[in-house]
């Protein structure tokens, strides 16, 4: 597995974390969209989904979704990959 697909896929995956969960909150605190209101636990449920849609597009590198530790261990020499 080279650099350009393990960074990729860490960017896609932490992309989609951060895009879902900012998305859930929108919803519940904007005015004029159906999830007014929605409450904590739709956040929370919004964020959980979130986390398991990043491992899965993350899923080639682990699943860390944080591009620092990826590379971090990619030049420590581990053989996690």
């Amino acid at each position: 597995m080279n650099f350009g697909s393990i960074f990729l896929s860490e960017a896609l995956g932490t992309g989609v974390l951060v895009l879902l969960g900012i998305g859930v909150v929108a919803n519940v605190l904007l005015t004029k969209s159906k999830g007014l209101d929605g409450g904590w636990l739709l956040i929370n449920v919004g964020w959980g989904f979130a986390v398991l849609a990043g491992v899965y597009v993350a899923y080639k590198t682990g699943g860390h979704l944080n591009p620092a530790v990826t590379i971090g261990i990619l030049f420590s020499g581990a053989d996690e990959f």
